[in-house]
């Protein structure tokens, strides 16, 4: 026996078999048995390292099942252009395959290229023989070969494995360059850490290996338990077909003795060899990974990211080992293969993108200022620069002069290189806005750091998947967000923002301070710091909302940033010596890009709706403010506290000139009266996302003036309603991809008027892309060419015959109904003015093309309780949808409408058809 190896015992010869009848999925026709000649390891070039493993098997002739297509696409008569090769782990069979199969067979039919599918039943798995030979990896890999040889495959081939098969896949890879065109993995690993243990699943396995993986079921139950949903009755009966018996199960618990616990097991020289060759291949690389697996976790994407860092990612946030059972993963494939391969595979999508790339003259992509220009230009003044309202003793404001914040950002920036820091690493900041965020933004900007953002404003279960899906090497953090670190086993090197105690510091993994990070600084004061990171290279992570689904990383180059800084200063003519207040707090970052003295109010971020008059009225007397940025919960708890001001803080707020209110639509009702404490401001709604932050702009004059028009007898906005943000800003531009009768978005983008579909956005401070989430970014940039680049929102509007944008909603909050498409905002204005409702949303319920219409109220006094709306009030909202040619089928009231923790603002109608539907249906009344 080899050392960290537990023995399997030999299993008796099984013959080969085809799957029983009626397996769901599973054509019949594309099952066949294959008589393969076993050569001795080390007969693929490349292999000559592990040529002595299980050369005594080599003579044999063993029987394969497949799953293959290739009968299929010679009926259709179709050439192949190339072969996708499926190779499946354990304890599953080349059934977990067959929507590969399927999708590729019919992409075929369609007129798509057609691509070979050949998925394998190892041996000793599956419906394949079990000959009672040891399979060790080298093994497997060269078994692996041979198929492929008695097959006549011969390129152009891709590879696509999951679990072991994906190490096993990987190592055909690598021996067969000459064939190899591409790589697509689920869920697998290919190195094991030395100072980190083996997942506990593994371990558990390894320590009952013969009862929990032979003797029983236990290995095969609990991973057909972890599918995201539950996997069906029938597809539970449909994986356990070929392992009804011990017998047949001997190939379960040999795969788990087969783990390389250590480098002395028989398996771990070829499993360095296959990483090793892995960071070699150049080919195109596709990654699509499940993080709720509890074997294969993101430290093993992280690994694979790192051995091939052109490789596509996608993770899908609710999907775990079973990831082919848990999400559509065969149609991405094949679209993947599409977009890189397209008919021709020899040829390669980097090649074809360097081919597309016009020529840009370096001066017109390169912005002459750094994000940090002002912290230079400054450097000396004694002006203030950032002010913490609470952070003095006594919670009183704590100001930060421009020459401080300039010297704690070089100090800070010093210290981070003398511990490790470097350019491209990924800092992850759980540090409340305050002047120590900002010093260390701009230190991690200038060094070429990462900076990844992500509030706590997510929740702690969104904030956990945002950063650990991030891969930060470095978390700077206070207390609470070092303890969820450790909680949740977040990667990098801890750095507390406090100074720690050693025992709360050894138990935190803690191994620097911010302020030994500055004294480590100032003691590099002759260091010299790192060139200045080009505009193309990233500068940030920033987190969405998590307002319609997983909160979704935002990559951002310096240059975009740049761009974003440029246009929020022409737009608003803000700079230096402009008083800002920031009451969203991603705002206040860009203070000192801006040049801007900036604060963030006394507010509690993961609540805005907290955010009082007089919070807002002190924050502004500090910088003595000419801008002030509320987000539209803010704003309606400002509003409602205005009578708590002093006559100093209203005359502070009376010499606020702009006024900003961004992040969900905002009425004209309540802009009015925050404007009536600023009476001497110009009061804007900028239309943007976390993707692009200044699209559109309005002022309250413009949705007045937007509101008369669209009330006017035959105008083209009356039927299509929504909420007006304004033209396009001055680098913005904007389209509309229109919606047709079944709400699906159209190919062609227009600017023609009144057509409602959703909108896309060109700009140059756009967002570069989604991080990890290739499938997003396909659709999201759908329309993007080399050289210009388009982005799909996901909201629904419309342009008018003045070149105004209107927003009418979300694209997946959009109702089909019998009559037609409906989009939700017009409505909901059209019953918000219904006395005593507070907010409206409208939702579907029923079938795609029949539903019907819903309207869910949260009304002015508070409820208690969920309810049918009383007939007097039902019959007022129905006045008011019908008045825009809607019928409504139900009316129901709320105690509250569930909204984003962010903005507390977004509405999440998706929620809450789910609840209507559930009501409707004799369901309890019980809180949305």
């Amino acid at each position: 026996m080899t050392s960290g190896r537990p023995e399997p015992r030999r299993s008796t010869p099984i013959a080969a078999s085809l799957p029983p009848a009626g397996l769901p999925g599973l054509d019949p026709a594309w099952s066949r048995l294959v008589d393969v000649p076993e050569r001795a390891v080390g007969s693929v070039p490349g292999d000559a390292a592990a040529a002595s493993v299980g050369a005594a098997s080599a003579g044999r002739t063993n029987r394969w099942h497949i799953l293959d297509n290739a009968a299929a696409l010679d009926a259709l008569g179709v050439t192949p252009v190339g072969t996708i090769l499926c190779v499946h782990g354990n304890p599953t069979w080349s059934y977990l395959w067959r929507e590969t199969v399927a999708a590729a067979t019919d992409a075929a039919a369609a007129g798509r290229p057609a691509w070979r599918v050949i998925a394998v039943d190892q041996l000793e798995m599956g419906h394949s023989e079990r000959s009672g030979v040891a399979r060790p990896l080298a093994r497997r890999v060269q078994d692996l070969s041979d198929l492929t040889r008695e097959l006549g495959v011969t390129g152009p081939v891709v590879t696509f494995g999951h679990d072991w098969g994906g190490v096993i896949s990987l190592g055909w890879a690598v021996d067969h360059p000459d064939q190899l065109v591409g790589v697509m993995l689920l869920n697998t690993a290919v190195h094991q850490p030395e100072d980190t243990p083996i997942p506990a699943a593994l371990r558990l396995a390894l320590t009952v290996l013969r009862t929990g993986t032979v003797t029983t079921t236990a290995f095969l139950d609990t991973t057909l338990a972890i599918a995201h949903p539950q996997l069906p009755s029938e597809v539970r009966r449909a994986y356990r077909s070929p392992y009804l018996d011990a017998a047949r199960r001997e190939g379960i618990g040999a795969f788990v003795a087969d783990i390389p616990v250590d480098a002395s097991h028989e398996s771990a020289a070829e499993l360095a060899r296959i990483s090793a060759g892995v960071a070699r291949l150049t080919v195109p690389a596709l990654m699509m990974w499940g993080p709720r697996d509890p074997v294969f976790s993101d430290r093993y994407l992280d690994d694979l990211q790192r051995r091939m860092p052109h490789a596509d990612v996608h993770r899908f946030e609710t999907a775990g080992h079973l990831i082919a059972e848990d999400v559509d993963y065969a149609g991405p494939a094949l679209d993947w293969l599409a977009d890189n391969l397209g008919g021709t595979p020899g040829a390669t999508r980097q090649a074809a993108e360097a081919e597309a790339e016009p020529q840009v003259p370096a001066a017109a992509t390169e912005p002459a200022l750094p994000m940090w220009h002002h912290l230079e230009s400054l450097a000396h003044s004694s002006e203030p620069a950032v002010v913490d309202m609470v952070a003095g003793p006594g919670r009183t404001p704590r100001t930060v002069s421009w020459a401080l914040l300039s010297t704690r950002v070089h100090q800070i920036a010093r210290g981070l290189v003398a511990l490790g820091v470097k350019s491209g690493d990924r800092v992850s900041l759980l540090v409340p806005p305050s002047a120590d965020l900002t010093a260390v933004v701009y230190a991690c900007l200038r060094i070429g750091a990462v900076v990844v953002v992500a509030d706590a404003g997510l929740g702690l279960r969104g904030l956990s998947r945002a950063v650990r899906g991030a891969r930060p090497d470095h978390i700077i953090g206070e207390v609470p967000g070092l303890t969820v670190a450790r909680a949740f086993g977040w990667p990098g090197q801890r750095i507390s923002v406090a100074t720690l105690p050693a025992v709360s510091a050894r138990a935190l993994n803690v191994t620097a301070s911010l302020a030994g990070v500055i004294r480590a600084g100032e003691a590099a004061h002759d260091l010299e710091l790192p060139h200045p990171p080009a505009a193309s290279d990233v500068a940030a992570v920033l987190f969405t909302s998590g307002s319609t689904g997983p909160a979704k990383g935002v990559v951002y180059t310096h240059g975009q940033l740049m761009a974003l800084r440029d246009a929020l200063s022409a737009q608003y003519d803000v700079g230096v010596g402009t008083g800002l207040v920031a009451g969203f707090a991603p705002f206040a970052l860009l203070g000192p890009a801006l040049g801007a003295r900036s604060v963030t109010p006394d507010m509690d971020v993961t609540s805005p709706r907290t955010l009082t008059a007089r919070a807002v009225a002190d924050a502004a007397a500090e910088v003595d403010a000419t801008v002030v940025f509320l987000s539209p919960a803010a704003i309606a708890n400002v509003v409602a506290t205005a009578g708590e001001l002093s006559s100093a803080q209203r005359a502070a707020l009376a010499r606020v000139r702009t006024f900003l209110s961004a992040g969900a639509p905002v009425s004209e009702a309540l802009l009015t009266a925050a404007s009536e404490l600023m009476p001497a401001a110009s009061a804007h709604t900028p239309y943007g996302m976390t993707e692009g932050l200044l699209m559109a702009d309005i002022s309250l004059d413009g949705i007045r003036s937007s509101m008369a028009s669209q009330a006017t007898p035959g105008a083209p906005d009356a039927a299509a309603g929504g909420v007006p943000v304004g033209r396009p800003t001055a680098t913005t531009r904007i389209r509309i991809a229109p919606l047709d009768a079944a709400g699906v978005v159209g190919a062609e983008l227009t600017d023609a008027t009144g057509v409602t579909g959703e909108i896309v956005v060109s700009a140059p401070h756009l967002k570069s892309h989604y991080d990890r989430l290739w499938i997003t970014n396909r659709v999201a940039d759908a329309h993007s060419t080399p050289g210009e680049r388009w982005h799909h929102t996901g909201d629904v509007g419309h342009l008018d015959a003045e070149g105004r944008l209107w927003v009418e909603g979300r694209l997946q909050h959009v109702i089909v109904t019998a009559e037609g498409v409906v989009t939700p905002v017009g409505i909901e204005q059209a019953v918000e003015r219904v006395d005593g409702v507070r907010r409206a949303a409208v939702v579907g319920v029923g079938p795609r093309g029949a539903a019907q219409l819903v309207v869910v109220l949260e009304l002015e006094q508070r409820q208690r309780r969920s309810r049918l709306a009383e007939p007097e009030l039902a019959a007022a909202v129905r006045e008011a949808a019908a008045a825009g040619g809607h019928e409504v089928a139900a009316v129901l009231v709320a105690d509250t409408l569930p909204t984003d923790i962010r903005h507390n603002s977004k509405i999440d109608r998706t929620a809450l058809a789910r609840w209507a539907d559930g009501i409707l249906r004799g369901g309890r009344m019980v809180s949305p």
